[in-house]
């Protein structure tokens, strides 16, 4: 497994979403701050589930936190690497020989015709769960056939195979079946009225199988993801267990993280109406308006900070020298607030898991989302966390990009802490 190190794994792309951090910044700090088996590596934000991966390949014991479930599902996957490679494959034909049976007794084949056979009566999502979707998110055939394929995966469950099979599908979806267009935020692109499902989901499923075969069974080192709340770490971690932190927080920003994962999380079946999906966003911090809920109090966590009072206040300002009325426009200056008061409920959480010395890196970016006021993220986060008792170590830049609308340079940067053991008073 030691030659994995240099490189990044072909597991890495089970499943990927563009918003994920670069592998080599975990291996990077994982490095710096002498990493080994007899340690505990967190990532309170893990996403899909870079940092466990990488972590797993370096033979550092690992555990995540994230509260959504279809990436949780990625990140649990990923690091499971138990499955028989040739077993897999094998179950996964019995299960595509099914649902191209289902098809084929509706006169519909998996290859793409763009028009149905006018007798078939095509299945659909219940009302309450399409209204979730984008629309044009999928078109009706292709969804169809993913309801077929999902009824055979069921119907052939395999706990051995199970979440690998699965996870082809989240894999397959978004742009190979569906019209998601993905970037820094999620849309629909072209339409497309009909696509493969089932052979492109067996295809995923021969390229998880290599994978597997690459990276073999034998790396027992322990890792996991669970479900939790960021802010509340200490509600899900055991206390003093935990010796690093590498993670990359949601940045304050007008993009919704929760689009980027909705069709999956439809589909599949991990949420079913509108009541599902806000109490996912509940547990997110808050780091964009359709996220932010009446009853929210997290900027309580940051009253009176110096720096966020100036950057609302300074949104809201030119909110109205624009004359800007809508009601998420009216938020803005708020969810920057809500932002980093939960990050600094995060950090205080945080401390009561962490064992003394513990070092941590935080990939964060600068902001200029809402109506052009800059944000700099790292830099506040650096004193978020200075005030609950966090020693900054370095605040180091790895990329700039050009923000076209303020004609500056947005840096992305790795925030560096030690925790010395005892918090401020």
């Amino acid at each position: 497994m030691n030659s994995l190190l240099a490189q990044d794994a072909p597991a890495h792309e089970w499943y990927r979403f563009v918003l994920s951090f670069p592998p080599h910044l975990v291996r990077e700090y994982a490095h710096r701050f002498e990493l080994g088996g007899s340690q505990c590596l967190l990532d309170p934000f893990c996403g899909t589930g870079t940092t466990l991966v990488e972590a797993k390949k370096r033979g550092v014991p690992s555990i995540g936190l994230e509260a959504v479930a279809v990436s949780r599902l990625a990140a649990t996957t990923k690091v499971d690497w138990s499955p028989d490679p040739d077993g897999l494959v094998e179950h996964a034909g019995l299960i595509a020989e099914k649902a191209l049976a289902m098809l084929s007794a509706d006169g519909i084949s998996d290859e793409p015709t763009s028009v149905p056979p006018p007798d078939v009566r095509l299945r659909s999502l219940p009302e309450q769960a399409a209204k979730l979707l984008l629309k044009d998110s999928i078109s009706p055939l292709p969804l169809h056939k993913v309801l077929v394929l999902k009824e055979a995966l069921e119907g052939e469950h395999d706990r051995r195979f199970a979440a690998h099979e699965l996870l082809a599908l989240a894999r397959v979806l978004p742009t190979q079946v569906g019209n998601l267009r993905l970037g820094p935020e999620v849309g629909v692109g072209r339409v497309k009225q009909d696509a493969s499902v089932v052979s492109r989901w067996l295809s995923c499923v021969r390229s998880m199988s290599d994978d597997l075969r690459y990276l073999g069974p034998l790396n027992a080192t322990p890792s996991r993801a669970v479900d939790g709340d960021a802010r509340t770490v200490d509600m899900h971690i055991e206390p003093n267990s935990v010796d690093a932190v590498i993670t990359s927080p949601p940045y304050p920003n007008e993009k919704d993280y929760s689009r980027t994962v909705r069709l999956e999380s439809v589909l599949l079946g991990h949420i079913h109406e509108r009541s599902d999906l806000q109490a996912m966003k509940r547990r997110l911090v808050r780091s964009n308006t359709r996220g932010v809920y009446r009853n929210d109090d997290d900027d309580a966590w940051i009253s009176g900070d110096p720096e966020v009072e100036r950057i609302s206040a300074a949104i809201e300002a030119r909110r109205i020298a624009l004359g800007k009325e809508s009601g998420f426009e009216r938020m803005y200056h708020r969810v920057t607030k809500l932002y980093f008061g939960g990050m600094a409920r995060h950090f205080a959480s945080l401390s009561n898991v962490l064992r003394p010395g513990a070092r941590l890196a935080y990939v964060v970016g600068d902001q200029a989302s809402y109506l052009r006021v800059m944000i700099r993220t790292g830099e506040i986060l650096a004193e978020v966390a200075g005030r609950a008792g966090y020693e900054v170590e370095a605040i180091d830049l790895f990329r700039t990009r050009h923000a076209t609308a303020t004609n500056e340079q947005l840096r992305e940067e790795v925030l560096v802490l030690r925790w010395p053991g005892t918090a401020r008073a």
